[in-house]
This record gives structure tokens, C-alpha cells and sequence, in this order.
């Protein structure tokens, strides 16, 4: 490739990076002025600034889930975020994660995917046991969708079952009442350990013009559940607070009495910060937008582990995987990486970069299960078209081999972390531990690209079937088959954006590529914090 392609590839690349990096400055706005306008004249801090009032003064905020529901009810408006940020920080010196409602966007009301981003935030914090802290100010379950939303294992109620399990592992939650918090939501903050509650707030199982519907009682959002009536009354609420900044200040103190506030920081950087052999910014030199430009991903590593740090492990067998043994300050992880290069092996002649082989799915299977010997955790990095198909590849047991890595990706214990910097194709995706094979984290680059096979390819099988359908019910031009085609690709296309996937959690969050090291500093950290080891049971008590 010559010096000036490359040099307009990079451009391209940086340019979409920047582009979705403006769309996600759009998302953190919420509703928007008006929105924002609205929770102050009630005297409520936004959600984001509730956070930033919350977090240690230049504490980093990992977020996840900022693109989810991201054009996915248009019929309602837009929905950014889902109504709910959610991330993690540290409070006190503490990572919790931070989990709060968004009043500005349709009053906080829970969607199929805030439901599902809060879910996940859940299931993070308890596999890292992270303190959880909520803050709270939804209107509830949005009725017009109330079907997608209240009674599958992976909706609304799931949440508070979620409450209890974590509760009863000893990790801490903390919920702050600071709005509405109505309905079944009503059950969120009373599973915690410590609830709070600002003055104007309302908690109660059904709102005034419910109760006079079913009872035929008249009463006020105060009587019925306001902030005093818990706090003097029910006994629900533990702290009654005048506004946002006092509840917010005493949440912060409460999360200071935590042992782990008192003791030593566990992850304090070393004296001498390791750094990586390569400049994180070489990296949009490196790979190319379209993903099409070939790699060597050690290259791509050396921009991410710390100097010298790496040892790779079988390095000259299944070289379409590379398999090694590295440390991101300091912190000893194990890496399993799609290469990218074309390479040769002397038994099986020329392999495609980005194809996994029987040679390379036994060695990643046995390094994964080295990995899980030593305790050590394991990031992949996904720029993966699938496994090999034909006859040979058959003939070299592919199946059998792909079978041993899903095997052993699936019952590794284990923290695994997924970065996604291409293609996430197919059973590649399952074998280089996509969404459903558990990890911690997973995290993609604006040039991520989901789907179970590559756009050419599945477009024209689409296509294929579609076009047999038509021509079963009346014959078609070619003119209007050529514009069947065009449709079907430009579909699937839009499906392949990461942006899609991202909607809909499939990963927790579009990193920038320079940023890569960062955040995987950070997350390595939250991944390698120690389960609660004490835990405080009781049997049966008479109330």
C-alpha cells in the first residue's frame, strides 16, 4: 500500500473515531435543555451532575450501555442512554457502581433496554463486587410497552431479584430516593442496605390517582409517600435529606465507613509507570476502516501490554491465534488475539489472517485453560471472519477443535475482558468469548463490525432467498431484483454498525483505539477486586 493511502486510510479511520465520540457528547445530554431546565425548577440536580457531585473530584467514570435503545423506539421519540446512566467510579476511594435514573428522558421511565442495561450493570458489580450505589428518579414501567418490559428473566422484576442475590453475597447496595420511584420500583430501594430520601420525593406501590381508582381514597403525593411520612411514619427511609446536595454528601460519607475506604488502596500505580513499547496513537495507522487491510496484531499489542512484558506461548503453531502471556501496569494478564496476517505453517501451507483453524482453536483451547491453572485473566481481542470451512479443514476435525476452544471459553472461572477491533463474525464470535460467554467486560472500537457472517456474503443469501420467495409469487424485473439487493445489503449493512449492537448491549461500550491501555488499566482493576469473604446470614425472623 503506498504512503498516501495509507496516510487517507488513517484519516478515515480517525474521522469516523471523532464522529462517534460527537454522537456520544449528544447522548450524555439526555432530554436536553428543556429536560435539564425542568429538574432544576423542581430543585433536582441532573443525573450526570448528581454523579459528578457523587464521584472523588477527578475520579475517571467508566460508563456502559450510553448507546442503548439508540434508534430503537423512534415510534416514541428518542430515548438516549435508555433514561438511565450507568458506570463506575470511585466514591471514597471505593469503585461502586453508580446506577442512576434519568428523569430528563420521558420522566425516567423504564424501556425494554433500561431494564436490560440496568441488569447488566448488576450482574457487573456483583461478578466485581463493587459497591452499588442507585440513585433514584423514574416514573416506572413505560405502559405503552409494559409487555417487553415486566415479566421476562430479563426484565423489570429481574432487577429486584437481583437486589436480594446480591445483598445476600455481602455486596453493599445503597439506594437514594430523589424523585419518583413508584410502582414495582418502589421494591428497588427498600432490597438495599441504607435507603435515602430528599425532601418533594414520592415512594409509594401506587400513585394518588391509582389508589382513588382502585379504593376510591382520596389522599396527597405526601401523605401517601413522601420523604417525612417514610422517615417518620413507615420507618421505610434511614435518611431524611433537605435536597440533592446534602443526600448526595451523605451518601458519600456512608460509603466512607466502608472497611475497604480504610485500608490501604489496593491498586495504587507503581513508583515507575510501566509504559507500552509502541505510542497508543499508532494504532489508526495500523488498521484500516473498512477492516480490510492486513495486520500483524502483535503490533497492535505492542501499544497496549507494557514494554517487554510479553511472552508469547506456542508462537510458532496456530499462528492465526496468537496466544500469550503479558502485563498492562504491571498486572499479569493472559491475551488471546485474532491475527490478522496472512501467515504459513509448514503442515498446512498458506492461513488467512482473521480465520480461526484447528491448529490455532487447540492452542488457544489449551492456553485458556493455562490461564484458568494460574488464575490469571484473560483479555481477547476479536478481528475474526469465523472458523475455516471446506473439506480440509473438515478433514483436520475444525468441529471437534472449535468445539474444545467454545468448551473451554464457556467453563473458564477466570475474569475475562473483550475487546472487539473488527469483525466479530459468526462462531468466532463464540469462540473469542462474545457476549454470551460471560466476560466481565466487553468493549469495541467505532470499526467493530457484529454479525453471523460478513455483509457480502449473508447479503446474497438473503437475497438468494428472498428473490426465490418473490418469483414464486409473480416474476420480477431484473431492474426490481437489482433493487432487492441493494436493499437487502444496505439492511444488513446497518446491522453490522457497532452502533446497532451497542443498542442493544451487546457490548458494554465504543472505546476510542488510543484509549485501549486506559481503559483496560481500569477495568483490570475493577475484574481483580476480591470476592466478599464473610458473610452475614440469618435464619428465619418474626416481624
Amino acid at each position: 500500500m503506498s504512503g498516501k493511502s495509507t496516510s487517507s486510510s488513517s484519516e478515515l479511520l480517525r474521522a469516523h473515531c471523532v464522529a462517534i465520540s460527537e454522537e456520544e457528547a449528544v447522548l450524555r445530554e439526555g432530554g436536553g435543555k428543556a429536560g435539564h431546565e425542568r429538574q432544576r425548577k423542581m430543585g433536582r440536580l441532573p443525573a450526570r451532575e448528581r454523579i459528578s457531585h457523587l464521584l472523588d473530584k477527578g475520579s475517571p467514570f467508566f460508563e456502559i450501555g450510553l448507546w442503548a435503545a439508540y434508534k430503537m423506539y423512534e415510534q416514541w421519540g428518542k430515548i438516549p442512554a435508555a433514561g438511565v446512566v450507568a458506570g463506575i467510579g470511585n466514591i471514597a476511594g471505593v469503585p461502586c457502581m453508580i446506577i442512576a435514573n434519568d428523569a430528563t428522558v420521558k420522566a425516567g421511565a423504564f424501556f425494554p433496554q433500561t431494564a436490560k442495561k440496568v441488569i447488566r450493570a448488576q450482574r457487573i458489580a456483583f461478578e466485581c463486587a463493587l459497591p452499588l450505589v442507585y440513585l433514584v428518579d423514574s416514573a416506572g414501567v413505560f405502559l405503552p410497552m409494559q409487555d417487553e418490559i415486566f415479566p421476562d428473566e430479563d426484565d423489570f422484576g429481574r432487577i429486584f431479584r437481583n437486589n436480594s442475590v446480591i445483598s445476600a453475597a455481602g455486596v453493599p447496595q445503597f439506594a437514594a430516593i430523589m424523585g419518583n420511584c413508584v410502582a414495582g420500583g418502589a421494591y428497588l430501594p427498600v432490597l438495599c442496605d441504607k435507603i435515602l430520601m430528599t425532601k418533594g420525593s414520592g415512594l409509594y406501590l401506587a400513585g394518588p390517582s391509582l389508589v382513588k381508582a382502585a379504593i376510591g381514597q382520596i389522599v396527597d403525593a405526601e401523605e401517601l409517600g413522601g420523604a417525612q411520612m417514610h422517615a417518620e411514619i413507615s420507618g421505610t427511609v434511614d435518611f431524611y435529606e433537605k435536597d440533592d446536595p446534602s443526600c448526595l454528601k451523605r451518601l458519600r460519607s456512608l460509603i466512607a465507613l466502608l472497611a475497604e475506604a480504610n485500608e490501604p488502596k489496593m491498586f495504587e500505580k507503581a513508583k515507575e509507570t510501566t509504559k507500552p513499547a509502541k505510542s497508543p496513537d499508532s494504532i489508526y495507522d495500523l488498521i484500516s476502516f473498512d477492516g480490510q487491510k492486513q495486520y500483524d496484531v502483535r503490533d497492535l499489542l505492542a501499544s497496549i501490554v507494557d514494554t517487554n512484558s510479553i511472552d508469547e506461548y506456542k508462537a510458532d503453531y496456530g499462528k492465526t491465534i496468537v496466544t500469550a502471556y503479558a502485563r498492562i501496569e504491571g498486572r499479569a494478564v493472559g491475551i488471546v488475539a485474532n491475527q490478522r496476517l496472512q501467515v504459513r505453517t509448514k503442515k498446512e501451507g498458506i492461513q488467512m489472517g482473521g480465520v480461526i483453524y484447528s491448529d490455532s482453536a487447540d492452542k488457544a483451547a489449551r492456553f485458556v485453560m493455562d490461564c484458568n491453572q494460574t488464575n490469571l485473566p484473560i483479555i481477547f481481542f476479536q478481528d475474526v471472519t469465523g472458523f475455516m470451512v471446506g473439506r480440509d479443514a473438515e478433514e483436520s476435525g475444525i468441529i471437534r477443535s472449535g468445539a474444545k476452544l467454545v468448551n473451554a471459553v464457556s467453563n473458564s472461572v477466570v475474569p475475562k475482558i473483550t475487546v472487539v477491533v473488527g469483525g466479530s463474525f459468526g462462531a468466532g464470535n463464540y469462540a473469542m468469548c462474545g457476549k454470551a460467554y460471560d466476560p466481565r467486560f466487553i468493549v469495541a472500537w467505532p470499526t467493530a463490525r457484529y454479525a453471523v457472517m460478513g455483509a457480502a456474503q449473508a447479503s446474497d443469501t438473503v437475497f438468494a432467498v428472498l428473490a426465490r420467495a418473490r418469483e414464486r409469487d409473480k416474476k420480477s424485473s431484473p431492474e426490481e431484483l437489482e433493487e432487492l439487493r441493494a436493499t437487502v445489503k444496505k439492511n444488513y449493512e446497518e446491522q453490522t454498525d457497532i452502533r446497532y449492537g451497542a443498542a442493544r448491549g451487546w457490548v458494554d461500550a465504543i472505546i476510542q483505539p488510543h484509549e485501549t491501555r486506559d481503559v483496560l488499566i481500569r477495568l483490570l482493576q475493577y475484574v481483580s477486586r476480591p470476592m466478599p469473604k464473610a458473610r452475614f446470614h440469618t435464619g428465619v425472623i418474626q416481624v
